[in-house]
């Protein structure tokens, strides 16, 4: 069951709020969005890259990438050690570039160049997990669902929502008990929210807009 009645009770004009302070702050989930059509592919792309990686590194690597190769096309088609120079250094980038490779000739072999919009046809392919197929089903089709990284789990920890030890677990919560109308932007919103001010380790409680409706659960210093 959820926890912190008080955030829970205001949910839709908190989110607003963390939206527009990640906006303002110019978290790097919304600078790629800013100079990117987001189109599905670039959504999946991005959100793969992004697995054990920093925001910035990700969003560098990615520009690289969609400036050299403009479709699924023509990544299947290049050389793997290309592929590795241009998201270098985000993390395990040569078993990404593998997954690139792999992931797009099977979109254009199997999916007729077009990302499928169902977890299990997400999840066949090479390189997607649930997390990342959860964060494509709701920002690139809208699906009401959740994917929980790394800053989902930890603000919803700290916010005192749930008590959870994994980002699996604090997924089937949110999933489970979200009001639907709010699952579609929640991971973007936390995402913007954890770069630029809920950071993992010094983060900004001072000048956090929620501060009063957050415990700071596990904060050592603020």
């Amino acid at each position: 069951m959820l926890g912190n009645k008080k955030f829970l009770r205001g949910l839709g004009r908190y989110l607003k709020i963390m939206e527009r302070e990640g906006k303002k702050m110019n978290a790097p989930v919304y600078a790629f969005e800013d100079d990117s059509r987001e189109t599905p592919f670039e959504i999946l792309i991005y959100t793969m890259l992004s697995a054990r990686t920093k925001d910035e590194t990700t969003v560098g690597a990615a520009r690289r990438l969609f400036a050299r190769f403009k479709g699924a096309k023509e990544i299947a088609d290049a050389d793997v050690k290309e592929i590795e120079q241009l998201i270098k250094p985000v993390g395990f980038y040569r078993i990404k570039a593998k997954h690139l490779k792999r992931l797009c000739a099977m979109l254009i072999q199997k999916y007729n160049n077009n990302v499928p919009h169902t977890l299990h046809g997400l999840t066949s392919l090479p390189g997607v997990g649930i997390k990342t197929a959860h964060i494509v089903l709701a920002r690139a089709f809208g699906h009401n669902v959740i994917g929980v990284d790394t800053h989902v789990h930890r603000i919803s920890n700290r916010l005192g929502l749930v008590r959870t030890k994994t980002p699996e677990q604090t997924s089937r919560i949110l999933n489970l008990e979200i009001p639907k109308k709010y699952k579609n932007g929640l991971n973007r919103i936390f995402v913007g929210y954890g770069q630029a001010v809920c950071k993992p380790t010094a983060p900004k409680c001072n000048v956090c807009p929620i501060r009063n409706v957050c415990p700071r659960i596990d904060v050592k210093h603020s």
